[in-house]
């Protein structure tokens, strides 16, 4: 695998993140030629093992030392594994052919194959669990992420093509999908390695308001990242999926009467549609307004790590989180 240069510049955990890396690699190993070749494949498609970052950060923080047990690291690793599971399974359900700039384990091996890697990936997922967690109620937590990230996902199927849908439930939606692992992950890298309660509440908490931000950046790209919309934004259009930018837009009477009737068309609408509702959205103040609602959710992740002690790995984690919604890509 092959990861392992996209953390070179973050000595603090360069070490920890390379012991992620060969516990994934050990833990994905099968005899299966095809179903092995599928994971190592997802595993070396450019993930930046963001979650396992915050895991050992985390862990840094309420620990005060830098240095992280090998417990931290199969947390570590179950939590990108869980997130590489659910990634080749979301690209099964949207039919995506890429992911991150690479083809997807659904195009490059065929649904099937991809069907069985996500499985064989949860089952590592609870192995590791099941190693690694001795307390009944971080096992509980664990479950109910899983089923928090599906709720999020089937509460965002159950809102297609809802032109009523509200910031709330869009809120509700990203709370599972997207920052429920980033909780989980911030969570338990402080419970395990420090035990300190008040400290495990704030990185929770920061946890949840990072990964909000973090999918609202995600929403912004998806509209403002190019001249064209990509082929993932065309797919949620066209399947009445409505991110941040256009739920905002949609508050607004004025463009509301300019969207709707594009929208109305639902999986009629032609890419020429899309394109024109890109367009309206950008010829506004949407993505101003996007940006200052995904600043909100930064702030507060910034004093939740303002509440906890002040350390490199907490500096560390403030600079990744201004970095991360500042990012254009």
């Amino acid at each position: 695998m092959n990861n392992s240069q996209l953390w070179h510049k973050y000595p603090l955990i360069k070490t920890q993140l390379e012991r992620v890396n060969h516990c994934i690699e050990k833990t994905i190993q099968t005899p299966y030629t095809d179903l092995e070749d599928a994971l190592i494949t997802m595993a070396d498609n450019g993930g930046k093992y963001l979650r396992p970052s915050l895991l050992i950060l985390s862990a840094q923080i309420a620990s005060g030392k830098k240095e992280v047990s090998t417990q931290i690291i199969k947390l570590a690793s179950s939590i990108e594994i869980l997130h590489m599971a659910s990634l080749i399974h979301d690209d099964i359900i949207d039919d995506s052919d890429k992911r991150r700039g690479n083809l997807s384990v659904q195009a490059h091996f065929g649904k099937d194959t991809a069907v069985y890697a996500g499985d064989l990936l949860f089952t590592h997922f609870f192995d590791l669990m099941l190693q690694t967690v001795d307390e009944h109620n971080y096992m509980v937590k664990n479950a109910h992420t899983m089923r928090h990230i599906l709720n999020g996902e089937l509460g965002q199927m159950a809102e297609r093509f809802n032109l009523k849908q509200t910031l709330d439930d869009y809120l509700d939606n990203v709370k599972g999908k997207t920052a429920a692992l980033f909780k989980l992950a911030s969570e338990e890298g402080a419970h395990f390695a420090g035990k300190d309660d008040q400290i495990t509440k704030e990185m929770a908490a920061f946890g949840e308001n990072l990964g909000i931000a973090f999918q609202m950046i995600d929403d912004i790209l998806d509209y403002a990242g190019g001249k064209k919309l990509n082929k993932p934004t065309l797919e949620d259009l066209a399947t009445g999926v409505y991110s941040l930018p256009l739920l905002l837009a949609l508050n607004k009477e004025d463009l509301k009467e300019r969207l709707v009737p594009i929208l109305n068309k639902q999986r009629m609408m032609t890419e020429d549609d899309m394109q024109n509702v890109q367009n309206i959205i950008l010829d506004s103040s949407i993505i101003d307004e996007s940006r200052a609602l995904a600043q909100k959710f930064t702030d507060r992740a910034i004093a939740n790590l303002n509440n906890v002690p002040s350390c490199p790995s907490s500096k560390l984690l403030i600079k990744m989180t201004k970095q991360l919604v500042n990012r254009t890509m």
